[in-house]
């Protein structure tokens, strides 16, 4: 196992641990750090790839590209593409509840009668939003970063 995988795996045990003791926004906050910790995004692409760069040194800092492809001089072309879906909820839910206890005809007794109402009512909302990262790193033919470009939207 690679250093870097040992630290994200010590990362995730220690944000296990934690939440025993974490509030669920805490909690949200905390598991949010995690998976930036790993994250391709384009301040990590603009902070760590640069021109003259190896293949080697790309791999480390970005992973695997999920396209090469080669052009007529043989120059390979990688192509990271990032899709990500981000997921949020809010509900709240409250509540009146009302016993009453009344009374029956004469003669019922004591117990006379008892009855219940109750109202509550729930509330919630759901906002999700996707993201996309594509980035294309574009090799010389000693397998040196030339140029790279890179895009990304959100809706």
């Amino acid at each position: 196992m690679s250093s870097k995988h040992t630290a994200l795996a010590a990362l995730g045990l220690a944000v296990l641990l934690a939440s025993g003791c974490q509030s669920a926004g805490e909690h949200a906050a905390a598991v949010r750090q995690a998976q930036d910790a790993d994250r391709m995004t384009v301040g990590k692409v603009q902070r760590e790839i640069r021109v003259g760069m190896t293949s080697a040194q790309v791999v480390e800092a970005l992973g695997s590209p999920n396209m090469v492809t080669t052009d007529d001089r043989r120059r390979e072309s990688w192509v990271y593409d990032k899709v990500s879906t981000e997921t949020v909820y809010s509900s709240s839910a409250g509540g009146v509840n009302a016993l009453v206890f009344g009374g029956g005809p004469i003669g019922a007794g004591l117990g006379g009668g008892a009855g219940g109402a109750g109202v509550s009512g729930a509330a919630g909302a759901r906002s999700t939003t996707q993201r996309t990262l594509t980035v294309i790193v574009k090799f010389d033919e000693a397998s040196r970063v030339r140029d790279f470009s890179y895009r990304s939207s959100s809706f």
